[in-house]
């Protein structure tokens, strides 16, 4: 079994300019912890390029199952890059799937 996590993000900046800064940061800082937190099987995280009404960005991230999904949230540097993250966005939505 795998859990497929997907967070979409609202950001909260209102120019471009801060938009782009702020969604570098949220992609370097969950990059990062690729090789970091042993659960990751996968991740991609970017925002939005059709720029429509859309949420701003998206992650999705595999893990193996639940248990992992649950290690993967408690890491201290998954919980750093979210301390990161709740500072720049105004809304979240996430879904776990199996896939």
């Amino acid at each position: 079994m795998t859990i497929r996590h997907i967070v979409f993000w609202k950001l909260s900046a209102v120019t471009p300019r801060k938009k782009a800064d702020d969604a570098a940061g949220v992609v370097s800082r969950l990059e990062a912890l690729v090789g970091v937190v042993p659960e990751i099987r996968a991740l991609t995280v970017g925002p939005d390029v059709a720029g429509d009404e859309n949420w701003d960005m998206a992650l999705i991230v595999d893990v193996d199952d639940l248990d992992a999904l649950a290690r993967y949230q408690a890491h201290p540097d998954h919980k750093a890059a979210g301390a990161f993250i709740r500072t720049v966005v105004t809304d979240r939505l996430a879904v776990d799937l199996q896939v």
